[in-house]
This record gives C-alpha cells, sequence and structure tokens, in this order.
C-alpha cells in the first residue's frame, strides 16, 4: 500500500525521480481503485479522478526524470495512440544508474 501511498505524499513533488515499482505500483492502485468507483460509485469517480490527478501527472514526471527525459515530454501523451506507446515504453524502462540531470538514483521504488 506504501507504493500507492508515497506518490500521493508527494503530491506536487515535479523534481526527483521516481523508480519503476513506484510508477507502476501507484499506477495499477489508481486504475483499480478508479474502475471499482466508475462501476459501483459513478459521482464519486469524478470526485476521486480530480482530487488524484495531480499526484499522478507528478509521478509521471519523476519517472521520466528517472529515465534522464524532461517532464515534458508527458505531454507526448496527448497524440492518440502513438504518444500512449512512446510513455509506455519509457515508464518502462529501467532508470539510469547513479545520478543523472535530475538528482540522485530513488532509492524507494527501485525495480
Amino acid at each position: 500500500m506504501n507504493w500507492y501511498l508515497d506518490p500521493l505524499r508527494k503530491y506536487a513533488q515535479f523534481s526527483g525521480r521516481a523508480g519503476r515499482k513506484e510508477y507502476w505500483y501507484f499506477t495499477l492502485w489508481q486504475l483499480g481503485i478508479l474502475f471499482v468507483l466508475a462501476v459501483f460509485i459513478g459521482p464519486l469517480y469524478t470526485v476521486y479522478f480530480l482530487a488524484t490527478l495531480l499526484p499522478g501527472i507528478a509521478v509521471g514526471v519523476r519517472r521520466l526524470h528517472d529515465v534522464n527525459r524532461s517532464g515534458g515530454l508527458l505531454f507526448v501523451g496527448f497524440i492518440p495512440l502513438v504518444g500512449w506507446i512512446i510513455l509506455l515504453v519509457l515508464a518502462a524502462q529501467e532508470g539510469t544508474k547513479g545520478p543523472n540531470d535530475y538528482g540522485a538514483e530513488s532509492v524507494v521504488g527501485r525495480a
């Protein structure tokens, strides 16, 4: 559960790095919770989605930082299908070892 709660604690922290575990566990928990809310409790889905939108963007930016890419690359996701595939490939890559342009290697969330 900490893999889900840690990105929420770093609510709007766009600096630093997020390892694969931190990113993917947060994403899987997020999708699961959103699915359950959408199916069973419709109006709460929108409130929850809006409340967790900023932490989701922040962990995505930190994940891109871990592979030594700019967080602005997250905008590639607006390109239908191709953008999502590019972001999926980047998110699945192993982060750079040691320090990179965006800080020291993340100890939490290392896969």
